[in-house]
């Protein structure tokens, strides 16, 4: 890492064991400011320190605190007076418990530091209190102070460095009483649905690839005004219209954000219908009642016998037919033979005289 300022030194208190660290910021501030200028002259407008009492300004190095009193009175307040207080915080990072990372809510979170180690000394401690975070995947709670008053923090593993998030005490966070409609909206599963397709088409992002566009705009002007060109103009955005039909503002939503992935257009109602069966719909699928299947098979059963003992006749009756068919052919064929093949006469004798 970077030598950079650190704006605070003292040490982590791990039990009996003290780590000497350096608190440096994590983040920084890319915006682009400005300053304010007279608009008729472009003169720089300061603001100035000005002693009431003496009515003249007054460089930064004679300038101190104080603490006003309801009266108006002004109680001096030094550096060395916040130095001394009877707190163990003062020039510590005193660790008071180690909890799991989800049972920190996001709207705690405030400004981040990092933790650097103080001094050769200070490596093996500081090591055995980030590998000690990395095995328990926990994150430390600890109090500490800064700039006049004692905050909330939370200690975690950034790479090979502790990282503390102060974190603002659980009563400077407000209910959120008031906030939510209070409206009875009744939300149907298909617009849960295509809020799910969209979602999904949407998908995840890598947040390393985004970046402020906003700056970059205004970074572009300054240098097209500063060399005397025209800055860049952008039409400006038709004005959205009202949105009178949340399923199709929804559909729309689903398409224009597959047109924006360089996906093929299709149709907007069948592609977003398509696209809810994939996502598995929130709709219980309507089941055919059990007496219902039951009277139906018997139906299907009762035909099947029915059928079968219809074959059955049928097979018996032509088996029948087929009988009486042949023993009347039989009984037929039989009589004929009989009338062909008559007895044989007798051949009467020759009297002799």
């Amino acid at each position: 890492m970077r030598q950079v300022r650190s704006i605070w030194n003292g040490a982590i208190s791990f039990g009996l064991v003290s780590i000497p660290i350096k608190l440096v910021n994590a983040t920084e501030s890319h915006s682009v400011s400005f300053r304010q200028i007279h608009t008729e002259d472009g003169g720089r407008i300061r603001y100035r320190k000005v002693c009431e009492l003496e009515d003249r300004e007054v460089a930064q190095a004679e300038i101190g605190k104080a603490y006003e009193d309801a009266d108006g009175t002004m109680i001096p307040i030094t550096d060395e007076d916040l130095a001394q207080l009877p707190i163990p915080t003062a020039k510590t990072i005193e660790i008071v418990a180690f909890v799991p990372a989800d049972r920190i809510d996001p709207l705690q979170m405030d400004a981040a530091y990092y933790l650097s180690a103080n001094g050769v000394p200070a490596a093996k401690p500081y090591t055995l209190l980030r590998e000690a975070l990395k095995r328990s995947q926990k994150v430390a709670i600890a109090k500490y102070a800064l700039r006049g008053r004692e905050r909330l923090g939370m200690l975690r593993v950034v790479d090979d460095v502790i990282a503390m998030h102060g974190l603002l005490w659980p009563d400077e966070i407000r209910v959120p009483e008031g906030v939510a409609p209070d409206t009875s909206v009744t939300v149907r599963d298909k617009e849960l649905d295509l809020a799910d397709a969209l979602m999904d088409t949407l998908g995840e992002v890598d947040l390393a690839d985004l970046h402020d566009d906003y700056r970059e705009a205004v970074e572009e002007m300054i240098t097209a005004k500063a060399s005397g060109e025209q800055p860049a103009t952008s039409p400006s955005p038709a004005p959205g219209a009202k949105v009178l039909d949340l399923m199709a503002a929804l559909e729309k939503s689903v398409r224009e954000a597959k047109e924006s992935r360089g996906e093929e257009p299709a149709d907007t109602e069948t592609a977003t219908k398509a696209q809810v069966r994939r996502i598995a719909p929130r709709a219980t699928p309507k089941q055919t009642p059990g007496k219902k299947s039951t009277s139906t098979a018997t139906k299907k059963t009762t035909a099947a016998k029915k059928s079968q003992s219809q074959s059955s006749a049928s097979t018996s009756a032509s088996a029948k037919k087929s009988t009486r068919t042949t023993k009347k052919t039989t009984a037929t064929k039989s009589t004929p033979t009989a009338k062909k093949t008559p007895a044989k006469k007798a051949t009467p004798r020759k009297r002799t005289a």
